[in-house]
């Protein structure tokens, strides 16, 4: 599997207007873009070829939502950049890393991505994402 690059870092907020605010006033970012996918909303800050990714519930069945209950405002996941992720998946498939998507399904800036299991990760959560053609 070609990983390409750190492609975001997440952290699930409870307020993102708020949050969002502080990274402008804090450390001059620009929020790119932002969008709704399900019951969770993101705002994408880049830093050079990496993006902070906010996540903020916007669904009482959000994982986002039991992630905060569980453990607060914080670090969600990483995403990795790679460069086929059909291939990626079946890489790890065949070397029996647990997956908690074993196939693509659609994310972010219209990528398609998927989650490796935590419990196969040292309990991190790592997001893989194959962005469109021109990102």
């Amino acid at each position: 599997m070609k990983i390409k690059r750190v492609e975001h870092i997440a952290i699930a907020v409870n307020d993102m207007e708020k949050e969002g605010q502080a990274l402008e006033h804090i450390f001059g970012l620009k929020k790119d873009y932002d969008e709704q996918i399900g019951e969770t909303r993101l705002a994408m800050y880049p830093i050079g070829e990496t993006s902070i990714e906010l996540l903020e519930a916007v669904g009482p069945s959000s994982k986002v939502q039991d992630w905060i209950n569980e453990k607060g405002q914080s670090l969600f996941h990483l995403c990795f950049e790679v460069e086929d992720i059909d291939g990626a998946l079946a890489e790890l498939k065949e070397k029996g890393v647990a997956l908690l998507d074993k196939e693509p399904r659609s994310g972010h800036g219209g990528s398609r991505i998927a989650f490796i299991d935590p419990k196969a990760t040292g309990n991190i959560l790592i997001e893989l994402a194959e962005l469109p053609d021109g990102h």
